[in-house]
């Protein structure tokens, strides 16, 4: 569908959440979470980080799988696919859905990811530099692939009129898959989606970002003049996505709404940011939505705590903005950057400061670098009475994915944005 048109009036609303993460699991724990500025991050236990000059890491912990599984066995699936689950059952229970409401409704199942079933391709490979095995478990190697995201959420709900879709877009994915969402419902293909991501820390993607350079020896700081990295974090989040009209008819609670999304693909750099890249995704967003930047009450940031990610999505920002953006803050700084599910929780993150009246600071912050110079909300939130949020997503080759929510029990004011803004 072109970006700005319409294919008619159906309006998308969120009517369920659900979060697994590094600041606890289930969405009265994140939500509490966010408000006091906690932490999640602690000494990586996934595996052994001896080799690594640090190893801090936002792991989800006291996390039991065979919790939210009633149909399938958890066994069958790696830790992200458990995550899914997890999360999946929270939304649906948060809807008001029961599984056989589920089962006869047309339905999309969308799950971004950037590691999907790595946490398990790690384990076959210790076991091939470990004892030599060459032929690969095939319990653990079934676990491995992608697609056992949205299949885990397929099979646990068993879903019949389904579509099964995992969105591999890496670190914007989760706002991807929310997008494919808000098609599928404005198209009237579908009547119900569950989107959101998830991802399962990994030995590595742990690596990788420790040999380019981009990990924090201790703590993240995003927008700070002394950021030093990212730290790796994992979890799940996702959203039931319905239509105004089904939302009514059933006498859904409505969490919000949203409005728009926009994308861009640069393809300019495998790692670096590009500046015209995020700012076409965020003028794509508002277009979409029908907003206007001077609308927007609080943008949650990609906000990794690298020196090049902040400094290039605050001046992409003031691209569409112009000179005075609204508050924006980096929930990273708390529960670490957790790939796949990172923008759909920043998406949860945006509902929650629209319903609870604040806004989630920025942790470990002491200093606003002048190259970035925003209204970080520095290691305190606010309150505040948010009503259109804005939340970016940005990936490894210039995959650029944003989100714009309103909050329900306001009317939106109309804008008629200019082209180009």
């Amino acid at each position: 569908m072109t970006v700005g048109q319409r294919a008619d009036d159906r309006r998308v609303v969120v009517t369920g959440m659900g979060a697994v993460t590094s600041l606890g699991t289930g969405i009265p724990d994140f939500a509490d979470s966010l408000r006091a500025g906690r932490s999640g991050i602690g000494p990586l236990k996934a595996f052994d980080p001896t080799g690594f000059a640090h190893g801090n890491a936002g792991e989800v912990g006291d996390f039991e799988a065979a919790d939210w599984f009633r149909r399938a066995d958890p066994q069958d699936y790696g830790r992200a696919a458990q995550f899914t689950v997890a999360a999946s059952r929270q939304a649906i229970q948060d809807a008001g859905l029961e599984d056989g409401q589920l089962r006869a409704r047309r339905m999309l199942v969308s799950v971004g990811t950037t590691d999907g079933g790595t946490r398990d391709l790690d384990r076959l490979a210790e076991l091939r530099f470990t004892t030599g095995e060459i032929r690969p478990d095939p319990q653990i190697a079934a676990k491995t692939g992608a697609q056992r995201l949205s299949d885990a959420v397929v099979d646990e709900l068993d879903l019949e009129d389904v579509e099964s879709v995992t969105v591999p877009v890496a670190c914007a994915a989760g706002n991807y898959a929310v997008g494919q969402g808000v098609d599928a419902l404005r198209s009237g293909e579908y009547d119900l989606a569950l989107c959101g991501g998830a991802d399962a820390l990994t030995r590595k993607t742990f690596a990788g970002f420790y040999r380019l350079g981009a990990m924090a020896p201790d703590l993240c700081r995003p927008f700070d003049t002394g950021r030093a990295g990212m730290l790796v974090g994992e979890g799940a989040g996702m959203l039931v996505l319905e239509t105004l009209e089904s939302a009514l008819a059933r006498g859904a609670r409505i969490h919000a709404e949203v409005l728009g999304y926009g994308l861009s693909c640069d393809a300019s750099h495998p790692v670096a940011p590009e500046r015209d890249g995020v700012a076409r995704a965020v003028a794509a967003a508002h277009r979409d939505a029908r907003v206007t930047g001077a609308q927007i009450d609080y943008i949650c940031a990609h906000g990794t705590g690298t020196k090049a990610n902040d400094k290039v999505e605050t001046a992409a920002l003031r691209d569409v903005f112009g000179a005075e953006l609204p508050p924006t803050s980096a929930i990273k700084s708390m529960l670490g950057h957790s790939m796949g599910a990172a923008s759909a929780l920043g998406a949860i993150a945006c509902v929650l400061a629209m319903n609870q009246r604040f806004l989630p600071p920025t942790a470990n912050h002491r200093e606003t670098d002048p190259d970035c110079a925003v209204d970080c909300v520095p290691n305190v939130a606010v309150a505040a009475e948010p009503v259109i949020t804005q939340n970016n997503g940005m990936a490894f080759g210039g995959n650029n994915a944003v989100l714009v929510l309103a909050r329900f029990d306001l009317p939106v004011p109309a804008a008629t944005p200019q082209e180009g803004t």
